[in-house]
């Protein structure tokens, strides 16, 4: 008879965490080639394609920086619900949320204020439709006990609907020629590029800072130390006096908030416009999932994690085009990476013993 007993680890070191990252990509890498096998592409020639289009020339990085302040922010704030074992599924529905929040204050009065007024303004619309599209979920969670991965799942599908309805219905644009969409943001609401390339840097900026500010957050304040308790061990959380419903509504909120604010750093610096809701995010937000879990739930870690999966999405579009391979490429190697690393994650936690029994 074989006995499998599995026990949790305790002091693990900075090192194997680490070790433990390189070896699930690795791993997930040589499932992903093995995948190419099957469908007839050498695969040291489709991961050539993918990282040598996204960090090997500087148009291709470009493009990957671009990519990547949306999952810098939105990662960023799924490390944070993560910590506190709140599974948010809804990144892509707040996401699409703080772009709805956001274009709405930028065309309205976008034309009546300046634009050291209106971008700010833009972006704290863009966070408060996302925080408030985050907060949902949490209440059904703490007051009805609704499973959140179903509510946040959900709740994605009812935004991308009202998105849709608003730019086919009251928000279709006159200059749109009949097609969806609003008009164009006014010019004091469209965020400045760097030149030469599409990455709008008020985003990115604010993508790092948000980054560093949560890690301090997390690490270093009374609110970071309940997070992380509340996801540790609730009941110890509960006997200490922490407020689960304030704590938990305060993480959704910066968690879909953040969101938010990359939906309409989206619209303001590259669209200019509000479109379908594939337009404004391409799956932005489960990505980000990915690049929570390879940043550890570390905030700070986000950025590296970010570009790397933001490379992966130029990269695979640039195999569409050389290798012929469809769009879902893109969709199954993220998929397999993130399985790999909630495996490591979950042998790096656990000790998985083997015992063999005469009887």
């Amino acid at each position: 008879m074989i006995k499998i007993q599995t026990t949790d680890r305790y002091n693990i070191t900075g090192f194997r965490s680490f070790m433990t990252n390189i070896l699930s990509l690795a791993a997930g890498l040589v499932v992903i080639s093995i995948i190419f096998l099957i469908v007839g592409v050498n695969p040291l020639y489709a991961l050539f394609k993918i990282f040598s289009g996204s960090f090997g020339s500087f148009y291709g990085f470009k493009e990957t920086l671009t990519k990547a302040i949306p999952l810098i922010l939105i990662g960023a704030g799924l490390t944070l619900a993560f910590r506190a074992k709140f599974w948010n599924i809804g990144a892509e529905g707040q996401m699409l949320m703080g772009a709805i929040f956001g274009t709405g204050v930028g065309l309205f009065f976008g034309d009546a204020l300046p634009s050291y007024i209106i971008v700010p303004l833009i972006f704290l619309a863009g966070f408060i439709g996302g925080g408030l599209w985050g907060i949902i979920p949490a209440i059904l969670k703490i007051k009805y006990s609704i499973n959140e991965v179903i509510s946040t799942l959900m709740l994605n599908y009812i935004c991308a609907q009202f998105l849709t309805l608003l730019i086919v219905g009251p928000w279709k644009g006159k200059t749109r020629f009949g097609f969806p969409g609003t008009d164009n943001l006014p010019d004091a609401a469209v965020l400045g590029l760097i030149p030469g390339s599409r990455i709008h840097y008020a985003t990115l900026t604010l993508a790092v800072i948000c980054a560093v500010v949560l890690c301090v957050v997390i690490y270093k304040t009374r609110f970071g130390y309940e997070t992380r308790v509340v996801g540790e061990n609730p009941d110890a959380g509960k006997y200490a006096g922490i407020n689960f419903l304030k704590t938990t509504l305060i993480i959704m909120a910066v968690s879909g908030g953040l969101a938010g604010m990359a939906g309409i750093g989206e619209v303001a610096g590259i669209h200019h416009y509000l479109g379908y809701p594939a337009s404004v995010s391409s799956g932005y937000g489960f990505t980000a999932i990915i690049v929570a879990w390879l940043a550890k739930l570390n905030p700070l870690y986000a950025i590296i994690s970010g570009i790397f999966f933001a490379g992966i999405l130029v990269g695979g579009d640039a195999i569409q085009i050389s290798l012929g391979l469809p769009a879902a490429t893109v969709e199954i190697v993220n998929g397999i990476l993130l399985i790999f690393l909630i495996m490591g994650d979950y042998f790096l936690n656990h000790k998985i013993t083997i015992q063999f029994s005469n009887k």
